[in-house]
């Protein structure tokens, strides 16, 4: 991947497309997926679009008795155990998976948090990064045998615009030296894709390729931490909690970019690349704001991508990638 190849492809779907719209028509039937954060806000619209198409779907969740009852009613999909934050148990549902599925043809990373008060994990980790970041780092490298058995998978990573908000803090990735929330909600959703960029560069001789996206703005559970006063200072709701600030989408059209990723035949043969409003996002400049997209160079930059593999190896004894 090159800068180069960072430019829309002409999609025929855009920012107003849902997921159905998406998946309409499609046939999945014998196809694998993980859907972390499966049974809420656009995690859970993906599961059920996944499934109603076909696919049998698992569903890792640091809640697994309330994900039950949400997918009660989704035929083919099935509930594990998996806390993004405490690598033991991501290795254990790691484990549990690669019990119950012989091939993996989509890992969607849809789990997030955002803009959390500081919260140490593991050995002092900053909580959005190694949530974000170190969860979904370790969970890739323990089910990276199914996705290479699978001769074709495909693995996408939610990232957001918030990405512009930071480049990885090298000197301090962990806020040893003070916390701010919102930057380091913008570093793990830098990271996000810079992952993307390097597991497709290691993994396409395998057939595994690798895309992170933003969503759009879309009001789910990922605000919880936020406060309404907050979140109405920012105009994104009233005082009733009620969405009124401009270019929200629903939850539905906030599936449909992950779910193109994961499914659109104008993606083979790519890999590596942001994308946005179902199609591929452009390189913006430091003078663009959030909301006008596109992605940041340093987030798609390859040696960056190299080192934050190198230092999430380091951090969380993953082993490298084997088949």
């Amino acid at each position: 991947m090159t800068t180069t190849d960072q430019k829309p492809i002409g999609s025929p779907f855009s920012a107003a497309t849902s997921a159905e719209e998406v998946m309409d028509g499609l046939d999945l039937s014998g196809t694998t997926a993980v859907v972390t954060g499966g049974y809420s806000g656009l995690g859970l619209e993906t599961t059920r679009a996944l499934a109603a198409a076909g696919a049998h779907v698992v569903v890792p969740a640091r809640r697994p008795g309330t994900a039950r009852t949400v997918l009660q009613d989704v035929e083919g999909c099935e509930v594990i155990a998996m806390d993004l934050a405490d690598l033991g148990s991501v290795r254990a549902a790691a484990a549990q998976i690669r019990d119950r599925l012989g091939r993996l043809d989509l890992l969607m990373a849809v789990a997030g948090i955002m803009a959390t008060p500081e919260r140490r994990v593991g050995p002092g980790w900053e909580g959005q990064l190694a949530a974000n970041h170190f969860g979904h780092f370790a969970l890739t490298g323990e089910l990276y045998p199914l996705l290479a058995a699978a001769d074709g998978a495909r693995v996408v990573v939610n990232s957001s615009a918030g990405h512009v908000l930071t480049d990885i803090r090298w000197h301090d990735p962990h806020f040893r030296t003070g916390y701010d929330k919102w930057l380091a909600y913008g570093q793990a959703k830098t990271a996000n894709a810079l992952f993307a960029v390097h597991l497709d560069a290691l993994g396409r001789d395998d057939g595994v390729r690798a895309f992170a996206l933003h969503p759009g703005k879309i009001i789910t559970g990922l605000q919880r931490e936020m406060s309404l006063r907050e979140q109405l200072d920012r105009g994104w709701v009233d005082e009733h909690g009620h969405v009124i600030g401009s270019g929200f989408k629903t939850p539905a059209q906030g599936a449909a970019t992950g779910l193109w990723a994961a499914t659109s035949p104008l993606l083979d043969g790519l890999g590596g690349l942001y994308l946005e409003d179902c199609d591929v996002a452009g390189v913006s400049g430091p003078e663009q704001s959030m909301d006008d997209g596109g992605v940041r160079s340093y987030a798609i930059a390859p040696d960056a991508a190299a080192r934050l593999w190198e230092l999430s190896l380091a951090a969380t004894g993953t082993t490298p990638l084997a088949r």
